[in-house]
């Protein structure tokens, strides 16, 4: 979902195939032999097959959306805290590919790992990631301040994954600010446009 919306926000025209992860064809594993999604086969023959990485590389082409800058106040920052606020984001989106992925996977799917219980596995993802979110959505309506920046594109779709878990849970959950930060995204036109069912080939 990421790696479709930064594309979108770039407007740089892609074919978006659907395939089955359980019927992998010849052709994506040619061009990604560790046979996970996204990849992007462009158009001088290189390959990215890394959802953040696509982002990256769209928007390095074109930002018309600014996801790339540090923060809302970005031209006030001299260059040390510019830095400090890119390590900053980098910081969040890694949070999120790892650790909040790894608790995030456990909750979805605690019937496959028996050793504790759904409840045990939310309450670490909320720790490590959701309580992090809440503090800061709950000063501006975006990470980034008043708009968006990369770690809210590059977070949204796990968040969406962790409140469909137990949705009525989420719904009465003390996590105002991220509920309403997830809505608007899930809300929003460019990821209504990236959902848009694909018609049969």
């Amino acid at each position: 979902m990421r790696a479709r919306m930064a594309l979108r926000c770039a407007a740089i025209p892609v074919d978006i195939r659907e395939i089955s992860l359980r019927d992998k064809p010849p052709e994506m594993l040619a061009l990604s032999p560790k046979g996970t999604v996204p990849v992007l086969h462009c158009a001088d023959g290189s390959v990215i097959d890394q959802s953040l990485d696509i982002m990256l590389w769209a928007l390095k082409q074109n930002d018309p959306e600014q996801w790339l800058r540090v923060a809302q106040n970005h031209e006030t920052l001299n260059h040390e805290a510019q830095i400090h606020e890119a390590q900053h984001y980098a910081a969040l989106i890694n949070v999120n590919d790892t650790t909040f992925k790894y608790w995030l996977d456990r909750y979805k799917y605690a019937e496959r790992y028996p050793e504790f219980d759904a409840t045990y596995y939310r309450e670490q993802a909320l720790r490590c990631q959701i309580d992090v979110l809440e503090k800061y959505l709950s000063t501006a309506p975006f990470l980034g301040g008043e708009t968006p920046v990369l770690a809210d594109v590059a977070i949204f779709p796990f968040v969406r994954q962790f409140a469909a878990v137990d949705a009525a849970w989420f719904a009465s959950s003390p996590y105002p600010a991220t509920r309403r930060w997830l809505e608007g995204w899930i809300e929003s036109m460019l990821f209504k446009q990236i959902m848009a069912k694909l018609l049969p080939s």
